[in-house]
């Protein structure tokens, strides 16, 4: 699903495996999980496994991928992108730093964030567009967990550029669908008929700026088979065609 959220020049890998076979991962990546709990491991492994297949479709010789401040995965240089994984889906993104300056991606579960976690990462502006929680099995997009797997995959993109981290209330988040519905931000919040995928675009004006940075940084999201995906890619030259 996430290859579908980012250019052909991004080498995408996902699997919606659990586990992965024993030997997957390097020793010094064994290392870093060796006290870890089962889930916790299998995470790790599956999203590497998911890298490993990304940089093969880079032509790239499979590497260890470890990482370094808050998990951040440290990539070959050259070479700039994004893990994520979650019940039921692990994808990586990949690019090479000549055609990409930063991206990121995210999946979650499509379901109502935990109780008081949508107070915590959304902003008022943000909460009145997005509307109240929809009620599980209702059938109705669950904005509250688009917008804050969006912010993920802002601040993942953000972070690698600036070295600074990104409050969830840093960045003012906006959503539009692409299939002539109308977005979060006119109150339409249903899945369309069929169980179906239903995608869109989203803005996203960060309130802390860096010049290494547009100031608005654009992605796209999509829901499908109960996951929520999105990617946010920034250009190298995207001063030439962004006026932020």
């Amino acid at each position: 699903m996430i290859e579908l959220l980012l250019p052909a020049d991004v080498s995408c890998a996902a699997t919606r495996a659990e586990t992965v076979p024993e030997g997957t991962l390097f020793p010094e990546e064994e290392a870093l999980v060796a006290k870890s709990v089962a889930k916790r491991r299998n995470d790790f492994a599956t999203a590497r496994a998911c890298a490993r297949r990304a940089m093969a479709g880079l032509g790239l010789p499979p590497v260890a991928v470890l990482h370094g401040h808050r998990g951040r995965p440290l990539w070959p240089e050259g070479i700039v992108g994004s893990l994520t994984h979650c019940n039921g889906y692990r994808a990586a993104a990949l690019a090479r730093a000549t055609d990409v300056l930063s991206l990121g991606i995210d999946a979650e579960p499509h379901a109502p964030l935990p109780s008081g976690v949508r107070e915590l990462v959304t902003l008022p502006a943000e909460r009145e567009r997005i509307g109240p929680p929809a009620p599980e099995g209702t059938g109705e997009i669950h904005w509250d967990r688009v917008l804050f797997s969006a912010k993920e995959s802002v601040f993942k993109t953000w972070y690698p550029v600036t070295g600074i981290e990104l409050d969830f209330i840093q960045a003012d988040l906006t959503f539009h669908r692409a299939d002539g519905e109308d977005g979060a931000d006119d109150g339409d919040g249903r899945l369309p008929h069929g169980g179906t995928a239903v995608e869109g675009t989203f803005t996203a004006r960060l309130l802390l700026t860096d010049p290494a940075l547009p100031t608005t940084l654009h992605g796209q999201w999509r829901i499908e088979d109960g996951i929520v995906a999105t990617s946010v890619l920034v250009r190298p030259d995207w001063k030439d065609s962004d006026g932020s």
